[in-house]
């Protein structure tokens, strides 16, 4: 009887060492899989990149909790909008006027204490865009809730001053000037990524890239937050996919074959979690400088890179052109609101190039 109690008790002892073991790599694949991180195109010749070991990120994006006792209008699932498609085949929303509870948003989005990064580029004359794009983006971006914008620039010095909401904060970092708009435009995927590593990491919660020379004329809020977003382009949303303007040449990382593509998303404005916007940047800057080690330059450089990798890695929330349109458009009748848009502009006088 004695000596069955040392093995009753090695018994014990292993079972927990392989209960702990087990736990662990529960929790190891959860945390992994859930950030969407590892991906394997071996068959594209795409790179994909795994996290670094030490970047750690957090979020809650998906348990949303409306407050008790709030009252709203009855949702219908047969009565809405006809005019356009809210959904992706891959079942992700599609967001257009009309088809989201502004009020019922802020409310649970207001309860978790977001923070909100936006990222501007106002290299060399393109710092004449920013004083409207700032002012408006206080009339209109993330009304009432923590936001830091980051003013990446040449000219530090000519950085207008805007007066700002409590909570929210301006923050300029000084670049590099370029001959060549091309360059500048590259070089957003390595300034992004550097900037959620080196600044960004559990301190905000969701990013979004704009260029500078738009301005905001509606609400851009909390409907617009999800993993992964992406923005139509308004030049092509009516488009068959062959015309849309992919990187064609299979030598590029950027290609996306004929009969391939979804939609033709803007490099102007694009956004989504923390985790999801630097696993993008990250990739397209690598895919983007080893196409150059190569002496290739994509159609639209890093719209291209941009278009290739969401093709594949397809994003969990699409916002209509309403998010980005173009001045110089008319509207059309499915646009019942224009939020943010770019300005009428000379390229011949503000491009080095």
């Amino acid at each position: 009887m004695n000596k069955l109690v040392p093995i009753t008790l090695l018994v014990v002892i292993l079972l927990g060492v392989l209960y702990v073991v087990l736990i662990n790599r529960v929790l190891y694949v959860y945390i992994y899989s859930n950030n969407r991180f590892r991906f394997k195109l071996s068959d594209t010749g795409i790179s994909q990149l795994e996290p670094s070991p030490q970047v750690i990120f957090v979020s809650s994006d998906f348990h949303l909790v409306a407050p008790d006792g709030m009252k709203y209008t009855q949702p219908s699932i047969t009565q809405g909008r006809t005019d356009v498609v809210s959904v992706t085949p891959w079942l992700a929303p599609v967001v257009w006027e009309e088809t989201f509870n502004e009020k019922l948003l802020d409310s649970i989005y207001m309860k978790k204490n977001i923070s909100v990064v936006a990222t501007v580029f106002a290299v060399g004359k393109y710092i004449m865009f920013l004083k409207d794009f700032l002012e408006t983006a206080e009339q209109f971006f993330f009304v009432g809730f923590r936001v830091s914008i980051y003013v990446f620039t040449d000219r530090p010095n000519d950085v207008p001053h805007v007066k700002m909401a409590e909570g929210r904060q301006l923050n300029v970092l000084p670049v590099p000037s370029s001959n060549r708009w091309q360059e500048i435009s590259a070089r957003r995927m390595e300034l992004i990524q550097k900037l959620i590593e080196e600044k960004l990491i559990n301190k905000a919660d969701y990013i979004f890239c704009l260029d500078v020379d738009s301005k905001f004329h509606g609400r851009w809020g909390t409907e617009s937050l999800g993993g992964l977003v992406a923005v139509i382009h308004p030049g092509y949303y009516r488009d068959d996919r062959s015309r849309f303007p992919y990187e064609r040449r299979p030598i590029s990382r950027a290609f996306v074959a004929p009969g391939d593509g979804d939609f033709y998303y803007c490099g102007g404005a694009f956004g989504g979690l923390i985790q999801e916007v630097h696993q993008l940047a990250k990739t397209c800057r690598k895919n983007f400088e080893d196409d150059a080690k190569e002496g290739i330059e994509a159609a639209w450089q890093e719209e291209s890179h941009l278009n290739r990798y969401m093709w594949t890695n397809k994003p969990s929330k699409i916002l209509s052109p309403e998010y980005l349109w173009q001045d110089f458009k008319a509207r059309n009748p499915e646009i019942k609101i224009i939020r943010f848009s770019g300005v009428v502009k000379n390229y011949a006088a503000i491009r080095p190039n």
